[in-house]
Parts: C-alpha cells; structure tokens; sequence
C-alpha cells in the first residue's frame, strides 16, 4: 500500500472544485462587487491513488491537447482511469472526522466503491450494452489543504476493443453510509474525457442493494437513444416511480404524489383538524408522497412529522449544506426576534399590541425590550440575568434591519400614491386589474350573498375623476382595481368569528392621474348578508378632515391586510410553490436524465421540493406561523383550494396572458412578447417583459435545436407522459378543463417550458423578495386587522375619536404577531451563499451538457440578462418613471437578475429555493 504524493492543482479544476463552497461564474459574466470575489477562494491541494500505487495528476480538458499523446485506434485495447471527485461536510464533527478517515482508508484498498462502465453499443449475446469488468476506486488520506471536504478517488480500467464510447456509468457504494459524488471524469478515449455530472447522493447497498446510474453529459431524445442505453435509460424512470406503497425512506429517490392531507394534527388538539386538500370538493395541485401512517383520530389524515425531524423528500432534493446553514441561521434569528415578544405575551394577560408608533420605531433601533410591569414581573422571577445574557448574546441578531420602504422615506406609507404605487412595484404586483366595466357586478350567488351590484356609484366615482366622465376614464384606461370581494366574502362570517380576527371582503378602485401616478379614489368594504342586515356596503373615500383622514387609514389598512392574505396564500404559495411541485416530480418520473428537457428543467427544480414539506411543516400547516398571523386564520389553506378552483388555469400563468387576462396589457403583434402595456409605468409588468422574453428566446432556440424535425414533439414518448402525468396526476382536479394547452408542436413545447421556468424564476422572485423590505415595516403591510371600522353609532366610536392613533395600532397585528411575520418574511427574503442565478453558470454545472451550440445559446441568454439588468437599472434612474425613482421612492430591483447573499431586495434564482 503507498501514500499517494501530492500533485500540483489545475487552477481551472480548483475553481470547480471550491464551487461547492463559494459558487462562482464559469460563462464570462462581469462578477459584480456584491457577489463572492474568486480572491476568496484558496487552492485545495487534492490527489489520487491508482491501481498501480502512482499518483494521478488532475483533470485535464475534455479534448485532447494538439500535440498531445496518441489516442488508441478502436481495434487496441484501452487503459481508461474513472475519476470520481467526493465532498464531504464543509463542517465536521470528530465522529465524522474519523468516519472520513476509515472511508479513505477501506478506498484506498479498493474495498468501498465500485464502478463499472456501460457503453453506448449493445452487447449481440446480452441485448443491452457492453459492460466493462468491474474496479473499485482507489484513493488514500490527501494532504491537509484549505478545501479538506474535497477529495478523490480514481479506478483503472483496461477496455476491450470495440467497446465503443461509454455513455453510463454503475456505481456501488459499499460504505456504511452515502457519500456525495459531484462528478465522474473518464480519461483516455479517443474522443478526450468524458464527463458524467452527478451533483447526487449515491445511498449504501446496505440500505438499498440497487446500485446507482450515471449517464453521461450527451442529451438524447428517446428514439435517438444508443442501443446500449435504452433499458438502462428505461429502468432508472421506473426506479423513480415506486410502488406506492410504504413510508419513504430517507435515502430513496422516488416521486410520486399526494394529497395535502399533512397539514393538520387532531391526534394532538381536535381544534388542529384540517381538511385534505386535493379532491372534488377541495381541489388542489398535488405534493410528493412520504408514506406516513394515518392520523389515529382520522384515517383521512397523515401522521405529522415535527421539526427537527425533516419530512421526506428525494433524496437529491435536499438542501445541501450551505442552504441548510443559512436556513439554520435565520432560525436562530427568528428565535432571537420573537424570544421577547413572547416572554411578553406569556407574563401578561394577553398580547399587547404597539403603544405608539415609536414602539415599531425602536424595533430597528433597539431591539425588542421588555419595560414597566413587564421588566418588575420579570425580576420577581428572577429572569433579568438571562433575558441580559440572551440580549448581550444576540445583540445583532435581536435588532431588526430597516426595511427598504422606510429607509428613505419613514413616512411615505402613510401617502396615498405609495398605497397606489405598491400595486404595481410592490411584493404584490399581480392582482391590479384595469376596470373594463360599470357598474361593478360580482359572480357570487345573489340568495346567498344579497345583491350582485357594488355600492361605488357612478357618482362617487366621478367627484373624484377632476371633470372626467366615467365612461371617459373607462375607454382611456384611466380606472383601475383591487377586488377581493368575490374570493373573500365566503370566508367572512368564518373568519370573524375568529379571535382576534376583523375582515371584509374589499374592492378599490384607482384613477390614474395626467401626472401619471395612480391614486385610490374609493375603497368598498362588505360583510356579509343577516337578517338584520341584507347588504352591508360601505364606500370610502379620502376627506380633508382628521376624522374622515384617520378612517380612510383603517380602510386602506384592511385592503392591506386583504392583499398581504391573498398574496400568501394565492400569489406566492399557491401560484409558484404548490404549482411547481408537480411539474418537479412528473419530470423525474417520465422525463430520463438524458433527456433534453431533463436537462433544461433541472437548475429550475432546485431545492423547491424542500422547501415545500419545510413549509408543510411549519408554515401553512394548522396552528402555524400563516394561521397564527394573517387574517383568514384556520381557514388560510381552505381559501388557497379556493382560489386554485375559481382562478388558477396554467394557460394564464404566462406573463402576457396574465397582464391581458387583467386588462394590464393589449395584444400588439409589432411589440416584444406580442403585448402592450396599458400603463408604460408598470415596473413588475415591464421589467418581467423583459425577463420573459429572454427565457423563451433561450427555450425557442434551445427547443428548435433538439426537435429539429418538428414531428419529433408528437412522437416523443417520454415527452408525452411527462405532459399527460402534469395534467392528470399533479394537478388532477383540474384534468378535464378545456384550456390545457396541447403539446403537439415545437410552439406548444416552447410556451409550456418558458411559463413553467418563468413561474420558478422571475415570477417567484418578483413576489417573494420583497416580503421583507415592504412587509418588514408592519404598518405598510399588516397581515391582519383585530377590529372592524368603529361606525358613529357604535359606542367604540368614542375612543377613536378621542384616540384614533390607539384605534390604529390596536387593530393591527400584536407585537408578537408582527415579530413573527417580521423573521419569517426576513428568512424569505434572504439569498443564501450557493444560490444559483438565471443565467450564471455556477463552475458546479460546467459540464451539464455536452453540446457547442447549446453552450454557446446559452452565453447569449446570458449576455442577454446583462444588458436587462442595465436597462432596468438605468429605468430606475429616469425620473419620468415615478413608480421607480423619485424623492424616497425605493428603485425597482426585484427583478434584476443578480443579487449577492442576504436580504437585497433583488435577484432571479433559477429555482423556487425559499
């Protein structure tokens, strides 16, 4: 046995390598001052053992060098090294330190993995591909270096001739336990190295005796499949598929589908009881299966699983460490945030609310501090020296970052053109809809919910349009508007019957000015029908008196709270994550690793199916941080069904049919994405334009590259279960609507794969992180009111005039609630460290295919999101654009395409991946 000598690194390879600890770009893009400088990284000094004892010098490139040695012709025999490169933990514990070092030492003597390579040509006597003899990789101990997690292994091969060009590998992990495998090189062809990219999870066969297989980094359609693939490519979709039987193990990698029947606990509280989501009653996207038992008082229902324990999801699908630092550390932050504000709560007799608007003021300033009673109760229990130690050990962590909304401008949510403005550059740019017709009629069923008319009159509207008629304003697109009404009356009556819980279902309406900003005009509230009472409609509107200033602020407070709701829950969760899921698991189940769009769709998968169950788990789920802090409560994911039933179709969630189903946009075949903007001054509309067309021009190119004959759509097997599987697996309750579109053409494909990378990327980020620095300041945005507007008629109407700032601050969210929020939209909003961008190349994935033209299709896309990143830059400084630029008013970031890590207000992931 010999100690391999350390060799001289590669710096090429080095980059690569240290990728999985800083990523860094690999495709020529300018670095910017705020992402991770290379500077940072140190060469790691790495080496490998082959059979023979000798040391094996580091990846070369994958074409051999001009002058270069002589590669074997076809009828020689070939000597091939297989490369295998592992990381192990970034942070180790000395168990782990020793466990690493007993891995290295049962490598080194060829007894811990086992490859065997397949080839692309079939075998005359076996009828699938040629097999090469078995080797063990072989390694030992390297020498300490500044990247210790990363190592290798390397195993020689002698090839036969005629073997032909090896398109898998089979790998066997003889371990005790998984290692992380990040990539697979094979040396000494004739046609230079292979790459096979892994980035997996390979299990041990002690747990699951199927050995593992890695194609390499060529993409075939499956009727261009070589013939010693084809079962092999086969084989690995139906390992995918499970049984659906069983509770899922931690390191299988199975998709498949359930419903939301995990959301509830009646085995703890019967008050906790939830209804499944997913079904002709409750209709909703699917989530993937874990196999959980039954809830014992309710069969119906799946066992929870209660942090820290984690929900099952594929193994690949994890978080890898760095992700689950950074999530790990927002915990802690949020733990640090709503420590006091508990204590609070627990020592009082109710949650307080804000005294004054200088109490949300010392949030930023200060922390949160406990004061009065509360600091006298507090010593009688003699907790002052650990609420001291706790405060002297999280300091930083106890003080809340200002948030972009009041950073320039403190008083800019109080002004009307900022509670416009928000509607159209805000976290929640989606749901203002042009008014196309009057008077305003809802859908909802009239003997239930009284009369369909709204109560905003021609009349109201019109003292407020500055000499305009109405059916001006309406054929100039001068009207626009927010209408909850319909998606939230239902949900009224059960949400007030709520403790602490106030709502109406709203509508406002918005005059866009000749200065060019919008303004609310009119705000209706309704609850709904009683006996007493068969239509309770109130209009309001803004007034010159204190009086009338104070309660048009509780209006706009209550849309607010509306639109926080609806953006949770329908916007964001719904519409992006819960969509997403099924699209992710259809594509490991029917779409091979090989496959073309496989490899399209793979960087906008990452780390989604995580996120999710981690949101099952503690978010959406009863009794958690959404039901504890917006308005609709225990009925939150009840809505959500709703919504999914009443408004979500697939063929609207493209950006130009969405802005033209809103009346946002026109059709005009002269202009970029064949729409117009009815407002130029639409920042969410047009910088997602932009996006927009950058991805489908990659995906057109990329689509029309791969299905060169366009018949190849239609007859892509793989490609039509994939798209069948969506319609009537992952989103079944919706599998008989009329407007799924077809996939038969390479159009269709196109605009079916830039809606689905659009949701995972610019639409996500564009309604995600923002949550802290709009919703970071609660009274921008509070998530949910206490108190209905005190009527002159009602004795509570006293103290608000007396009061009208403690009527306010007693209405909205409680110093707890709003904490809470406050951690939870700061963790949502933060990039981590190895978060990968639209359009950058992480060094990580430098090898994902290998195709000239594909790599260099996607410089332009690349190229492309530069110039859109200046042009949205240079937006923000035109002082025309006043929802963009102004005095105090924040830029519009939130869909420039690069962000370094942290809570930035900007920057596109690939994926839904917080």
């Amino acid at each position: 046995m010999m100690l391999a000598k350390s060799t001289p690194v590669n710096p090429s390879k080095t980059a690569s390598l240290a990728t999985s600890i800083h990523p860094q770009l690999c495709n020529g893009r300018t670095r910017r001052a705020h992402q991770v400088e290379l500077g940072r990284q140190r060469p790691t000094v790495r080496a490998v053992l082959s059979r023979d004892g000798k040391s094996v010098s580091p990846l070369p490139s994958q074409s051999a060098a001009p002058g270069g040695p002589q590669r074997p012709s076809p009828a020689e025999a070939v000597d091939v090294m297989v490369v295998l490169t592992v990381r192990n933990k970034l942070k180790e514990k000395l168990v782990d330190k020793i466990e690493d070092r007993w891995e290295y030492f049962i490598n080194g003597i060829g007894q811990g993995i086992v490859v065997q390579l397949v080839s692309e040509e079939i075998d005359p006597a076996t009828k699938s591909g040629k097999r090469s003899a078995e080797a063990a990789v072989r390694g030992w101990l390297p020498k300490p270096s500044n990247h210790p997690s990363i190592v290798e292994y390397a195993a020689n091969l002698t090839i036969q001739p005629g073997f032909g060009r090896p398109g898998a590998i089979i790998i066997t992990n003889r371990h005790n336990k998984e290692f992380y495998l990040m990539e697979i090189v094979v040396h000494s062809f004739a046609d230079g190295t292979i790459v096979f990219p892994t980035n997996t999870w390979i299990h041990s066969c002690k747990v699951n005796p199927q050995s593992r297989v890695i194609f390499s980094n060529r993409a075939y359609l499956p009727l261009q499949t070589p013939a010693g693939l084809k079962d092999l490519r086969q084989d690995v979709l139906v390992s995918h598929h499970g049984n659906g039987k069983g509770e899922r193990k931690k390191f299988d990698m199975i998709y498949d589908y359930a419903p939301y029947n995990d959301l509830g606990n009646p085995d703890k509280d019967v008050d906790l009881a939830r209804p499944v989501l997913g079904g002709e009653e409750r209709p909703y996207p699917r989530r993937c299966r874990t196999g959980r038992t039954p809830m014992k008082s309710d069969p119906g229902a799946e066992s929870r699983v209660e942090k820290p324990h984690p929900v099952y999801v594929p193994r690949d699908e994890t978080f890898e460490e760095v992700k689950h630092n950074t999530i790990s550390s927002g915990a802690l932050k949020a733990l640090f945030h709503n420590l006091l504000p508990a204590l609070r709560a627990s020592l009082s007799s109710s949650d307080t609310h804000f005294g004054c608007f200088s109490d949300i003021d010392r949030l930023y300033k200060d922390g949160v501090l406990l004061k009065g009673e509360e600091q006298k109760v507090t010593e009688r229990l003699m907790l002052p020296s650990m609420l001291k130690g706790l405060a002297n050990m999280g300091e930083r962590l106890m003080k809340y970052d200002l948030p972009s909304i009041i950073s320039r401008d403190r008083f800019s949510w109080l002004r009307d053109n900022e509670f416009a403005r928000q509607t159209l550059a805000g976290v929640n740019p989606v749901d203002i809809q042009r008014l196309r017709e009057f008077p305003i009629l809802s859908k909802l069923d009239p003997a239930v919910y009284g009369s369909p008319e709204s109560a905003i009159t021609k009349e109201c509207l019109e003292h407020e349009l500055n000499g305009m008629s109405l059916e001006e304003a309406i054929e100039n697109h001068r009207l626009f508007m927010l209408d909850y009404h319909d998606l939230l009356l239902p949900y009224v009556k059960k949400i007030n019957s709520l403790k602490g819980r106030k709502t109406y279902a709203s509508r406002t309406i918005f005059f866009h000015t000749r200065n060019g900003m919008l303004r609310p005009i009119a705000i209706e509230l309704s609850l709904p029908p009683t006996p007493s009472s068969p239509s309770w409609k109130r209009v309001y509107t803004h007034g010159h008196d204190a009086t009338t200033n104070w309660i048009w602020k509780l209006a706009k407070a209550h849309v607010c709270a509306n639109d926080a709701g609806v953006h949770q829950l329908v916007n964001h969760w719904l519409r992006t994550h819960a969509c997403m899921e099924p699209y992710i698991i259809a594509t490991h189940r029917q779409l091979s690793t090989i496959h073309p769009i496989f490899k399209l769709l793979h960087p906008h998968m990452r780390y989604t199916m995580e996120i999710n169950a981690l949101a099952r788990q503690s978010l959406i789920n009863g009794g958690g941080i959404i039901e504890s802090c917006f308005s609709p409560g225990k009925y939150s994911m009840e809505l959500s069904s709703v919504a999914y039933k009443n408004l979500w179709r697939f063929d609207l969630e493209a950006l130009p049919a969405d802005l033209i189903r809103r009346g946002m946009a026109v059709e005009d075949p002269s202009m970029p994405c064949g729409v117009k903007l009815v407002l130029e001054d639409y920042p969410y509309a047009a910088d997602g334009l932009l996006v927009w067309s950058a991805i489908e021009d990659w995906v057109r190119d990329y689509v029309t590259h791969f299905y060169a004959d366009a018949n190849n759509v239609a007859s892509d097997a793989e490609l039509q279960a994939w798209w069948d599987e969506i319609k009537n697996k992952g989103h079944q309750d919706k599998r008989n609507e009329p407007w799924w579109p077809t996939l038969n053409t390479r159009e269709d494909l196109i605009n079916i794969l830039t809606t689905m990378i659009w949701t995972a990327s610019g639409q996500h980020a564009a309604i995600n992180f923002g949550q802290y620095p709009f919703g970071g300041y609660m009274p921008n945005r509070p998530t949910l009111m206490k108190k209905l507007i005190p009527q002159d008629d009602e004795p509570e109407y006293e103290n608000f005039l007396l009061n009208p700032q403690h009527t306010f601050l007693s209405s909205v969210p409680s110093q707890l609630q709003a904490t809470q929020v406050m951690a939870v939209q700061d963790t949502l909003s933060t990039h981590s460290p190895d978060e990968e961008y639209l359009g950058q190349l992480h060094e990580l994935h430098a090898h994902w295919i290998d195709d000239r033209h594909i790599l260099n299709s996607y410089e332009k896309f690349s190229a492309r999101l530069e110039e859109i990143e200046q042009i949205i830059n240079k937006r923000n400084k035109n002082f025309r654009l006043k929802n963009r630029s102004g005095a105090g008013v924040p830029p519009y970031e939130l869909l420039l395409p690069s962000s370094g890590p942290g809570v930035t207000g900007r920057g596109i992931p690939n994926s839904i991946s917080i």
